[in-house]
């Protein structure tokens, strides 16, 4: 069986699906794996790695498509101008392709992809199991988000972040309020914590307070938690209009006296819940910072501007996407960790064997021959 790793295409897109370390196991195990010419270049993996772990090198994408039984890419097929055809036109008919596909069916790369009957997984659909967390690259992603987002927080913040002791004088640190404590707030709130900030996090999910404590953070809102607050993959669900109330309310006490505020709340195939208004922004502190990590799907600020930052009321907003292609050796090697880990449960004896008994299998495949696959039982995973 061979494996294809095309070069990302999409615009400002710098990862990877499988790094050298990755590749070097699967031919390990008795797999082929060619690599399109510079794909790992922009996340700091030359070609000549790529050889180094076992791989061939093929020097142009149809070339490299042609010949793949498996195709593993980060991005859903797009457009290509070198190519001169969209990608999932030139994917094998009857292949199978991996990668970030979402969850709608009814997306052009997704009906294209049903059209040449290729057995398609997306990333976006793995179950939130234990069995499949090896495999969770929403939460890998995740995790680099919330971690950069602290960083864009503090490296945007006219003050220190750490209390500090001076000759000057003792200079208190810098507050941050984190709106959703899943994995990309968990880590933000890491992040923030190790960089010497006084951190407070907001989540509607009981399950979470415990987290958010023993990463030394201020867990508030206790009277807001509701156990019927979850849904399934473990996000926060749309609660009734008089809690949104009492939530808003909340937020827009704290949010005086944050110095950053880092949003990551998200209700999977829906808009980011708005929660931080426009007035709320006004009776911030000048100089304060937003980092709205659900920019991409219309932010969880009321004034956010997806791929810009702007500057309201004294206050600035980052609107940042696709945030894990700022940090993409690390995120690709995650990711090509978590691919990797799939790989090995679609093949048995060097070959693929796609088992649609498997929960995880059945549940991420979201074309298979020439129709769309089933529903899946588990609809998606915490971010």
């Amino acid at each position: 069986m061979r494996i294809a790793v095309p070069r990302e295409i999409a615009p400002r897109e710098t990862r990877v699906a499988l790094v050298p370390e990755t590749v070097a196991r699967l031919v390990k195990a008795g797999l082929e794996v060619a690599v399109e010419a510079g794909a790992g270049e922009a996340a700091g993996y030359l070609d000549e790695s790529y050889r180094q772990a076992g791989a061939t090198v093929v020097p142009g994408a149809r070339d490299l498509y042609a010949q793949a039984d498996l195709v593993l890419k980060v991005r859903e097929p797009m457009p290509g101008e070198a190519a001169g055809a969209h990608e999932a036109d030139l994917i094998r008919e009857g292949a199978t392709l991996v990668a970030f596909l979402g969850r709608d069916r009814g997306s052009d790369a997704v009906k294209r992809l049903a059209a040449r009957r290729v057995t398609a997984f997306s990333m976006e659909m793995i179950p939130r199991t234990s069995r499949a967390q090896k495999m969770d690259a929403l939460s890998s992603m995740a995790s680099v988000a919330g971690y950069k987002a602290a960083l864009w927080g503090a490296g945007s913040l006219g003050k220190f972040f750490p209390l500090m002791m001076t000759a000057a004088g003792t200079i208190a640190p810098a507050r941050v309020f984190v709106l959703g404590a899943g994995v990309a707030g968990l880590q933000a709130i890491a992040t923030c914590r190790r960089l010497g900030a006084v951190v407070e996090a907001f989540d509607v999910r009981p399950a979470v307070k415990e987290e958010v404590q023993s990463l030394g953070a201020t867990f508030v809102g206790l009277e807001l938690l509701a156990e019927d607050a979850v849904q399934a993959g473990g996000y926060a669900k749309e609660l009734s209009e008089e809690h949104q109330q009492k939530e808003r309310d909340l937020i827009h006490a704290r949010l005086k006296n944050a110095d950053i505020a880092i949003t990551t709340a998200a209700i999977p195939g829906k808009k980011a819940p708005v929660l931080i208004t426009g007035d709320m922004v006004k009776d911030m502190k000048p100089g304060s910072v937003i980092v709205d990590l659900a920019a991409e799907t219309g932010g969880n600020c009321e004034l956010t501007v997806a791929g810009q930052d702007v500057r309201r009321h004294g206050v600035l907003i980052l609107g940042p996407v696709n945030v894990p292609a700022t940090l993409p050796l690390h995120a690709s090697q995650m990711y090509s960790r978590n691919v990797a880990a799939l790989v090995q449960l679609m093949v048995k004896d060097g070959k693929l064997n796609l088992d649609f008994e498997d929960d995880i299998i059945r549940d991420s495949c979201i074309t298979r021959a020439a129709a769309a696959a089933p529903e899946p039982a588990v609809a998606g995973k915490a971010s």
